[in-house]
């Protein structure tokens, strides 16, 4: 194992966040992404899961914020699919250095929060 990773959010706080602020999920996630989560009855608890994921990935790579763009770290599966990380730009380039040849990821959420584990190996 690189690296492990852990992130929660509040499903409330963080769809106030976007009602007041929407361009921010078009910063934080991928056309993909938007595009999966678009179909769903209610996208926030996705959304909120995915940026957990995301979070967690940064943990796992020994980094905080700012040192990788959302955009860099992509979320695909879900919804009945087993989750996959894909790692582009500078998250790839540390993931490289560090060795890391695969990316383990758990998603849940409840009512109240998202939450997600990512493991670097």
């Amino acid at each position: 194992m690189i690296g492990i990773g852990i992130d929660m959010v509040d499903l409330a706080r963080f769809r106030s966040t976007i009602a007041r602020r929407p361009a921010m999920v078009l910063r934080l996630f991928t056309e993909g992404e938007r595009a999966e989560l678009s179909e769903r009855h209610d996208s926030v608890p996705g959304l909120a899961a995915r940026f957990a994921a995301k979070e967690a990935a940064m943990k796992a790579l020994g980094v905080g914020l700012g040192a990788i763009a959302f955009q860099e770290l992509e979320v695909v599966g879900g919804h009945g699919r087993p989750p996959r990380l894909v790692a582009t730009g500078r998250a790839a380039a540390r993931a490289d250095r560090l060795g890391v040849t695969a990316w383990h990821v758990s998603l849940t959420h409840t009512d109240g929060l998202a939450a997600a584990m990512v493991v670097a190996t």
